[in-house]
């Protein structure tokens, strides 16, 4: 089913899980695993990552066609102008099509591995907006974008950050998937000056639950999400314990979507790394409390979480 339907025809928040394709048998197993962990809390959809460089292509599509499939889950590939020719995109987009997808996730992507800077593949596309505007133009897909709370880390100012998502939803981006943050402050804000600039299609925050210390490190280094000082400060008193980590994540993370969710966010993307526990416990959690039967109401929950520690 496509994902624009769903969240329009919503009567509670919409949850999705993303995943990565693994690299190795054990990996694979581990993934379908956690697939099979977080079925029973029935999310509307999940989404599959490109691989770095665009690298895991056909693995992509193998894994989201046997989510849908074998598990009866609506699965989304992401989709990215990395290493490929217009041509290539056109074959892909076209494969696609041919396996029944309903949705895609149009995103510029990461330079391949070894390449610092972005640089466009001879005869592809430069932009994620060139990329959405060419599945419109030819394809049925229902198609996602990326939205960056705090600033994508290559945007010259937020103004020219949000010129270019507007230019992305001009050209056919149904909602919009936001890159993990750890302040609702800046999911809130971001919200609020893209509704003035006239971005109107939904804006789902993509969380990711704190779960490893380095794991963290790696992946704010990558992206640029800012962990608040009060965050930090609660993380450092834990470094020695990856329990007790792993804990205060989970429920910093279950505080931090309650929050969003009682402000209007219309659901949460975790962000898994292909596993289950935390994300498990968070949304077993929110679906027990429906914090946004108190839509409206955000503020002060991580501020009390942050006193209690």
């Amino acid at each position: 089913m496509r994902i624009d339907r769903i969240l329009a025809d919503r009567s509670e928040p919409v949850f999705s899980f993303e995943f990565f394709p693994p690299k190795t048998p054990e990996g694979e197993q581990n993934l379908y695993e956690a697939i099979a962990r977080l079925k029973p809390l029935e999310p509307a959809y999940v989404s599959v990552t490109y691989g770095a460089g665009g690298s895991t292509r056909d693995k992509t599509i193998e894994i989201v066609s046997r989510i849908r499939d074998e598990y009866g889950l609506e699965a989304m590939a992401h989709f990215t102008c990395v290493s490929a020719t217009t041509e290539d995109l056109r074959s892909t987009l076209d494969r696609m099509a041919e396996l029944g997808f309903d949705n895609v996730l149009a995103l510029r992507g990461d330079p391949p591995a070894g390449q610092e800077e972005w640089t466009k593949t001879a005869g592809g596309l430069e932009y994620s907006r060139e990329l959405v505007e060419l599945i419109r133009a030819d394809y049925p897909f229902a198609i996602g974008a990326a939205a960056f709370p705090e600033t994508h880390i290559d945007a010259t100012s937020p103004e020219d950050d949000l010129r270019h998502l507007k230019a992305k939803v001009d050209a056919g981006a149904d909602f919009l998937i936001t890159q993990l943050f750890f302040d609702n402050e800046a999911y809130f804000g971001f919200v609020e000056r893209a509704r003035a600039a006239g971005i109107e299609v939904p804006i789902i925050p993509g969380i990711l639950p704190i779960t490893n210390l380095a794991q963290l490190g790696r992946i704010t280094s990558l992206c640029g999400a800012v962990i608040p000082a009060e965050l930090a400060r609660e993380l450092d008193a834990r470094e020695d314990d990856p329990e007790a980590v792993a804990e205060f994540g989970v429920a910093y993370a279950t505080l931090q979507c309650a929050e969003l969710l009682a402000g209007g966010a219309p659901g949460i993307h975790f962000y898994t790394l292909n596993r289950s526990p935390a994300t498990r416990a968070i949304l077993s959690a929110l679906k027990l409390s429906r914090p946004w039967a108190r839509a409206g109401t955000h503020g002060g929950t991580l501020e009390a979480l942050h006193h209690d520690a």
